[in-house]
């Protein structure tokens, strides 16, 4: 191993981390430096920041691999090729805060070496031309600049990586193209070799055509309800179309996380300032906040006035498999339903230290089963497998009124319907319309709940 490059990471958050221990896990010794001291020690320790389903054991069984520092000088005198893994958080503007990458070159060592320097981070088009300018103005022209984009899934994240769709490699140096490449050669993946430009729109491009897949799917959703429609059948039919796919058809409450709001939102910045409209990227994320929104309005129309009800939130973080609230709808949702006067509940697997300080005027629980007890309605909000796995009989026996909105179609209406439950979905015909009444008020309602099974 003492032949390969050491690899350098600046910025250990879901990128950075990540990157770095799959990289040792391909044999590489990684030297990973951030600027919070504290971040720093734990990973020394061994204790890991964030969630991501097998991280941990990935970097213990690493350890010897990983160096973790606040030191950049111990990087750049170590490592051959250095990835970017920093936060581009958005504007107010819209545009992408370039502070944090430009700080990283501001804090290059003067007597840097020949070094491949990676943009991992997402960026907007024409960042690396930037870049090269300011690494020109500080004597480090020598430093080769590339665009490495990633395109990791949170709860999927080390899967994605190891085996990866493709790797894009954006450059004008063909040595430094060639040594990303050498680099990647143990994922025995398709390479995309471009310019740097190209590599960058590849990934805001990417993720701009999911979330506009999700939006798309989502008004057909809202059009199923008119019609009597399912959505469900609908989407399986339009996925079998190899033109279309089966991935990113799931209707429900919109996309969040830290990526595709914040590269649709870029990228049509980016459009604007160039003089051009890009028109349906605002039809996108009008969708994707109007989606959070309906919700409410479905629970409206079975419970009334929402003030003084209780409303059980099944999940907080912006999908499963992470703890990340960044743009979570269950923010949304919650702010909504608090200002609607009602009082808000809400559980997650994973999530709840992180949503605690988030959500400070909603009761976070530990237990689900507790939390739904006395609530006017138990709202979907993650679909993490264990709420899959509620005894959703017992969840109608412990609410004060048996009422699932169903925000992700996790659950069936067939499901709610033999456990006793109204039930509301995305798209979704069948739907309980009205005022749902107690178990114990109606002792036809268990009658009605067969009934509604066997049509």
């Amino acid at each position: 191993m003492s032949s390969q490059p050491v690899i350098g990471v600046i910025g250990v958050g879901y990128v950075g981390l990540v990157s770095a221990a799959c990289f040792a896990e391909l044999g590489y010794h990684v030297v990973c430096r951030d600027i919070v001291p504290e971040k720093v020690d734990d990973l020394k320790a061994g204790r890991i920041p964030i969630y991501e389903p097998g991280l941990a054991d990935l970097v213990k069984r690493n350890a010897q691999r990983l160096t973790f520092t606040t030191d950049i000088r111990e990087v750049t005198e170590r490592a051959s090729i250095v990835f970017v893994c920093v936060n581009t958080p958005p504007m107010y503007s819209g545009d992408a805060d370039l502070s944090r990458v430009e700080q990283v070159i501001d804090e290059l060592p003067t007597d840097t070496g020949d070094i491949v320097l990676a943009m991992k981070s997402t960026v907007p088009v024409g960042t690396g031309a930037r870049m090269q300018q300011l690494l020109d103005a500080r004597g480090l022209g020598h430093v080769q600049y590339v665009s490495n984009p990633e395109f990791l899934k949170e709860g999927d994240a080390i899967a994605d990586f190891m085996n990866p769709d493709r790797v894009v490699i954006g450059g004008t140096q063909d040595s430094a193209v060639e040594r990303m490449v050498k680099l990647h050669a143990p994922l025995e993946s398709e390479v995309v070799r471009t310019d740097v430009a190209t590599a960058e729109m590849i990934k805001v491009a990417s993720n701009a055509f999911l979330a506009t897949k999700i939006s798309f799917i989502n008004e057909i959703a809202n059009v199923c309800e008119e019609t009597g429609a399912d959505v469900i059948q609908v989407a399986r039919g339009m996925g079998m179309d190899q033109r279309i796919g089966r991935h990113f058809l799931n209707a429900g409450i919109g996309f969040g996380g830290s990526c595709f709001g914040k590269d649709v939102s870029a990228l049509k910045q980016l459009a604007g300032n160039s003089g051009y409209h890009f028109q349906i990227l605002n039809s996108v994320m009008e969708v994707n906040e109007l989606q959070k929104r309906r919700l409410v309005q479905k629970l409206i129309k079975h419970l009334g006035p929402l003030r003084g009800k209780t409303i059980a939130l099944l999940g907080l973080a912006f999908k499963p498999g992470t703890d990340d609230m960044r743009e979570a709808a269950s923010l949304v949702i919650a702010s909504r339903l608090l200002a609607e006067g009602a009082f808000v509940r809400a559980h997650d697997p994973v999530a709840n230290e992180v949503a605690r300080p988030l959500l400070r005027n909603v009761e976070i629980s530990d237990d689900p089963l507790e939390m739904l007890t006395g609530a006017d309605a138990a709202v979907l909000i993650t679909e993490w497998p264990e709420y899959a796995e509620l005894d959703l009989v017992r969840v109608a026996e412990v609410m004060r009124t048996p009422l699932l909105v169903d925000g992700r179609n996790l659950f069936s209406p067939a499901q709610a319907a033999h456990a006793g439950l109204a039930y509301e979905g995305i798209g979704r015909p069948g739907s309980t319309v009205g005022n749902p009444r107690r178990r114990s008020e109606d002792a036809s309602d268990a009658d009605a709940a067969t009934q509604a099974v066997e049509r």
